[in-house]
């Protein structure tokens, strides 16, 4: 008889709070919360454009968009998104296509996370 397992990977993120309180500070409540609502938007749509560049083997277009993510995320304090996505262009630069399978597949898990993060920190208002 052959048993079967099947692994569920949940990726622990972090996301800065005090990055988020800086905006708030520096912007008000309403700007901040315009800037958090459109940056998580820009940040969905590169991890889904990434991941159709990375299918498409288009690895020097998908530089580019994940440098775009690395900047957003890092502005409104997703860490583990930020560093992810440093390490897929990292392995993009290496020419490194194995790593870049497994690192492309933690960008997306990461992102994932880190929305469901940030969607939950609104609710209890940053």
């Amino acid at each position: 008889m052959e048993q079967f397992c099947i692994l569920h990977v949940r990726e622990t993120v972090c996301v800065n709070r005090s990055r988020l309180h800086q905006l708030t500070r520096q912007l008000g409540e309403t700007d901040a919360q315009d800037i958090l609502c459109r940056a998580v938007e820009e940040i969905a749509t590169r991890l889904e454009l990434g991941h159709a560049l990375y299918k498409k083997d288009q690895h020097q277009e998908m530089r580019k968009c994940t440098r775009s993510l690395v900047a957003i995320a890092d502005q409104i304090g997703m860490d583990t998104l930020t560093m992810v996505a440093e390490d897929v262009v990292t392995c993009i630069d290496a020419s490194d296509v194995v790593a870049l399978s497994a690192t492309q597949s933690r960008l997306l898990r990461a992102g994932q996370r880190s929305l469901e993060e940030i969607w939950a920190l609104q609710d209890i208002s940053v």
